[in-house]
């Protein structure tokens, strides 16, 4: 795995049985900052002093109103971007699911949030890393990746998966 970056991040995916009885998951069209205009998970940057489950918590709060308890988020994993021609976007994301939550998604100042089917995800309109890792989460399983971006900081140059279930044997 590549060095941890200063720059922590967390990211969650609900999910849902929509009313057509298909599986969804809430995503958001980011309207400020890094990756505008593209669709998201929600999520953000963990504050100093925040574990990533609290960070996860609050952030999806104020991006879409939801309220989620803490116990009802699984870490499922973490994915490690790089951008070598941009330096200071780099980071480490921790990744989260759950299906359970209050509320009804609501618009907020960074994000326009909407349920997408799960077997139908807007992938051409994500991050160019989604498409490797995404769709496996979302099945139930997890991730450990690493991305670099290449010079256009929109592709994915190069990439590894590595099996989660060896994380910690080492």
């Amino acid at each position: 795995m590549s060095p941890v970056s200063p720059y922590q991040v967390c990211v969650a995916f609900l999910t849902r049985i929509g009313p057509d009885g298909r599986a969804e998951v809430l995503l958001g069209r980011k309207k400020t900052g890094l990756g505008s205009g593209n669709i998201v998970g929600l999520g953000g940057k963990i504050e100093p002093g925040e574990t990533a489950l609290e960070a996860i918590v609050r952030e999806i709060e104020e991006e879409s109103s939801l309220v989620v308890d803490p116990a009802d988020l699984t870490e499922v994993g973490l994915v490690k971007f790089a951008f070598p021609f941009r330096e200071n976007w780099s980071q480490d994301s921790t990744v989260f699911v759950a299906s359970r939550f209050t509320g009804e998604p609501q618009e907020s100042d960074e994000v326009s949030p909407a349920w997408y089917a799960i077997d139908d995800l807007p992938l051409d309109e994500m991050w160019n890393d989604a498409r490797y890792w995404l769709p496996t989460v979302l099945a139930g399983g997890r991730v450990l990746g690493d991305f670099t971006f290449g010079e256009d900081c929109a592709t994915v140059s190069d990439h590894e998966l590595h099996d989660p279930l060896l994380r910690h044997s080492h």
